[in-house]
This record gives structure tokens, sequence and C-alpha cells, in this order.
């Protein structure tokens, strides 16, 4: 399993930015990351300086949304959605589509995403992905 370090999951993000910008050729989770950035202009300028972008602590403490954190999490959810994992995903963010546009239902997505990510972390066990999707079948108003 790939299991990236913070550096690098910024200086991807930097990188994917950078490549947009310039036209380059995207691979990959780059095209899904740079739709994604490009969706964030609050994050521009961050990723436009990847020492910066590296070296920043983005702390609760300090008000501070982490930027590549949210990414990631979008950058999860469309790779979910994709392949419908967990299974009923992609119908559930399909009906929450009939009444949100993409950002939003991927922040609706998101919502539940970061509580059973919390929760994991607290008990100390895996995803339950099951809780997680019921969460996002509630958003969307199937249950």
């Amino acid at each position: 399993m790939f299991n990236p370090s913070r550096e690098q999951i910024r200086l991807f993000f930097c990188e994917s930015w950078r490549k947009h910008r310039e036209r380059l050729p995207l691979v990959g989770a780059e095209t899904t990351a740079a739709a994604l950035i490009e969706q964030h202009p609050e994050y521009h300028a961050l990723l436009e300086n990847p020492q910066t972008a590296v070296e920043q602590e983005f702390t609760p403490e300090g008000g501070q949304m982490n930027p590549f954190l949210h990414l990631s999490l979008h950058l999860a959810i469309a790779e979910q959605i994709s392949i419908d994992q967990p299974p009923g995903i992609r119908a559930s963010y399909h009906v929450l589509r009939q009444r949100l546009e993409i950002h939003d239902a991927e922040h609706a997505i998101m919502e539940c995403l970061g509580e059973a990510l919390w929760r994991a972390q607290r008990e100390g066990c895996p995803i339950d992905s099951e809780h997680y999707l019921d969460g996002v079948r509630r958003v969307a108003g199937l249950t």
C-alpha cells in the first residue's frame, strides 16, 4: 500500500498545480488534483510556493484549515466515487448531485468522511465503512 510522507503529499499537490498552470501533461491523480485545486483559489498562492507549503504548519489552535488535508479528502472522495468503494457511495453521490453542485456534494460527503476518520482515530481502529456510508446515505436523504 502506498503510504506517502507529509512532504510527498504536499509536493504532489504543488507539482500538480505547477504542471496545470504551465499546461504540461498531467498523469493519473494529478488530473483530479489540479481540477480540485482550481476550485480552491484560496490555496493557489500557497501551492505556488513549494518550500512554504512543505514547511507551514496548520493547526486548529491557529484557526487554520489544513489545505492539504482538505484537498486530500476531496481526492479520496473522487476516487471512492469513481470505483464505488465503499459500495453504494456512487449512488448516494448521484442523489446528492440532484440537489447540490459537485463541490457542495463532495463537501457533504467530506463531513461524513471526516467524522469516520475522527472516530477511527479516537477508537484506534480502522474506518467503519458501513457507518461512513450510512452517514453519506443520511446526508443524501436515502435513510
